[in-house]
């Protein structure tokens, strides 16, 4: 885990190689080859946002989350290199220090992600949205899981809506109290499936109406917002592909849901941010990758039934903290 700290109108995070990577190229990559994949020996999942999961969803979490990448130290150079000039050529507009404060003063990030700290994942998304969504504000990316996360781990109190509300503009805080609920909607297969199904009368979507994860309150978003958030996924995902094998990987529900918003992206001529990634089409033997008898048994289970045990996860999530996965779209 690296040090992140808050400095003057600003917040720094230490980025991990992989993260660095996916900066420098503006999208999400494979390293296999670049890099030998380990299992950490001290991995503890109760320390981050992971932590409540039970049984085999457990298991995969466990299998994804408890590795990491050794990377060669040719390859490193060539990563470090090219961050460096990246950051130089792409500098990233500094985070207004009264956002700063609230986050620090009223926010309790300490949780781990999948990699690092929660705030390292946080301003990883901004930066990353400040360059290659450039048209939205990277307040978006940095806040998205401020009021919840796929686990029911929350860094604010909902009492604390209206303070963060001051703090953004009408559109910032649209995303950000909309973000948590259209993530939990990628595991329920009606919703994507819907839009799927109407390619070709996506000119006739009105609005989208959901839940608020952290109080179930209603929400509402329109059209071209809603396609504005689902870019802002297209990014979040690029945080949470291993680092290598993707083949391997192929029934990692994450993996799958990233390919499929990509897919249909594309197809409604929405694909707004730029997000360059090559899915895997075949399975194939992990490079350099080591694997547990549950990771090798994972593998090789069809995504339908993966994907299945994510949805049970959320539903049960949701049902927790009373939050209602109903949604609705209005169509013209």
């Amino acid at each position: 885990m690296t040090d992140t700290s808050t400095g003057s109108a600003e917040l720094k995070a230490n980025m991990n190689l992989q993260r660095k990577a996916a900066l420098t190229g503006g999208g999400a990559f494979d390293q296999a080859g670049r890099v030998k994949v380990e299992r950490m020996a001290d991995f503890d999942m109760g320390r981050t946002i992971f932590g409540a999961l039970e049984g085999i969803p457990k298991k995969f979490m466990d299998e994804k989350l408890a590795k990491e990448p050794i990377w060669d130290t040719s390859e490193a150079s060539k990563v470090e290199s090219a961050y460096a000039s990246h950051v130089a050529a792409h500098p990233v507009p500094a985070v207004d220090q009264r956002l700063i404060d609230f986050m620090v003063d009223e926010c309790d990030f300490s949780m781990e992600h999948a990699d690092g700290t929660f705030l390292e994942h946080l301003v990883f998304c901004h930066d990353y949205a400040a360059v290659y969504y450039p048209d939205y504000s990277p307040n978006i990316a940095l806040l998205h899981s401020i009021l919840g996360t796929a686990t029911n781990t929350f860094a604010m109190d909902a009492a604390k809506i209206p303070a963060l509300r001051d703090l953004l503009t009408e559109n910032e805080a649209l995303h950000v109290e909309v973000f948590p609920s259209t993530l939990r909607l990628f595991y329920n297969d009606d919703f994507l499936t819907e839009l799927e199904e109407n390619v070709h009368r996506l000119d006739k979507l009105q609005t989208l109406h959901l839940n608020r994860v952290i109080d179930n309150e209603p929400l509402t978003i329109d059209a071209e917002n809603l396609w504005v958030n689902l870019n802002f996924h297209l990014m979040h995902f690029v945080d949470f592909m291993p680092a290598a094998n993707w083949a391997t990987h192929r029934s990692d529900p994450l993996l799958q849901m990233f390919q499929r918003l990509s897919s249909l992206l594309d197809r409604a001529g929405q694909r707004q941010a730029q997000v360059q990634v090559t899915f895997p089409v075949a399975g194939k033997p992990p490079v350099r990758e080591e694997r547990t008898p549950f990771g090798r048994l994972a593998g090789i289970l069809p995504s339908s039934v993966t994907l299945k045990l994510a949805q049970k996860s959320i539903q049960d999530y949701s049902a927790a903290a009373g939050h209602d996965l109903a949604y609705r779209i209005d169509w013209a």
